[in-house]
């Protein structure tokens, strides 16, 4: 019985021992082995892996992508001397983590970011130095991300970082800019309205000037068919009245002195003054003129 008790107790410690022997590294992190505070190995790949016990100590980085974004914005002056609003974020990741540890030591992620900003910032301050604000808004912002990430990646690589990538999230005027692009943008637009009104002002004024040009000349050529037509119909009314007279003149003036009472005598308060003997009374005498 006392021989199985030992076994059981060294085997209990020989279990002890191994599960102090052995340890994981994860997919997604590095493993650096210390020996008595020296660096002895460095465990890239996942898998279980053995140290010393009670010897060896473990340190985990991250081996995933990283994200630095600054809370806030950066002020960043042009060729132009004008300040700019500057929102940026880096993409990293650590690829030699013993480089890495030896670099930010105990200061791990914080570090290494602090780092990283500061290169990040100067690289800026020299991109946006070399252009003016119309560059920067307009046209080069793919340029400066690619010389960033370029410039970025050359100094973290002496840390043992890689860098990703460098995205500018923002850059817009500061305020005293601001203001004064939005003044002109303003003082534009009203530019612009009062143009389009004097132009249609003036389109205005053209149409109704066509329109009553058009309209005279209208009513012109209308008065002038009118009397046309007056004039022709006045020609063949004569020309009848001519054919009718030739035919039996004593009759037509006969007809016309008829006409000629009917359209004078048409009211009894009618009063006339005339010679009995004119010609008017003509057809009113009897044959012998009386």
């Amino acid at each position: 019985m006392k021989n199985i008790g030992v076994g059981l107790i060294g085997l209990f410690v020989a279990l002890i021992v191994l599960t102090m022997s052995l340890f994981t590294v994860d997919q997604r992190e590095y493993a650096l082995v210390f020996r008595l505070g020296e660096l002895v190995a460095v465990k890239k790949e996942p898998g279980l892996y053995f140290k010393v016990p009670l010897v060896d100590d473990l340190k985990y980085f991250e081996k995933r992508i990283v994200t630095l974004d600054w809370e806030q914005p950066a002020e960043i002056v042009t060729s132009e001397n004008k300040t700019m609003t500057v929102d940026s974020f880096v993409k990293w990741r650590i690829i030699d983590p013993a480089k890495y540890y030896v670099s930010v030591k105990e200061g791990g992620e914080a570090a290494a970011e602090d780092r990283l900003s500061q290169v990040v910032n100067a690289g800026l301050r020299d991109e946006f130095g070399k252009r003016t604000v119309r560059d920067v808004i307009a046209g080069e912002r793919g340029a400066i991300m690619s010389n960033m990430k370029i410039r970025a990646d050359k100094e973290a690589r002496q840390i043992g970082i890689q860098v990703v990538d460098v995205r500018l999230k923002r850059v817009d005027y500061s305020e005293d800019i601001s203001k004064s692009v939005y003044d002109r943008m303003i003082a534009e637009r009203k530019r612009i309205a009062n143009q389009l009104r004097s132009e249609g002002a003036a389109a205005s004024e053209k149409i109704r000037a066509d329109a009553d040009k058009q309209r005279e000349v209208i009513i012109a050529e209308a008065f002038r068919d009118a009397q046309k037509m007056k004039g022709e119909g006045d020609a063949k009314a004569a020309e009848i009245y001519s054919n009718a007279y030739s035919k039996n003149p004593e009759f037509y003036a006969f007809y016309r002195s008829q006409e000629a009472y009917k359209n004078s005598f048409k009211s009894k308060s009618d009063v006339m003054v005339l010679d009995p003997s004119s010609d008017f009374f003509k057809y009113m005498r009897g044959a012998g003129g009386k």
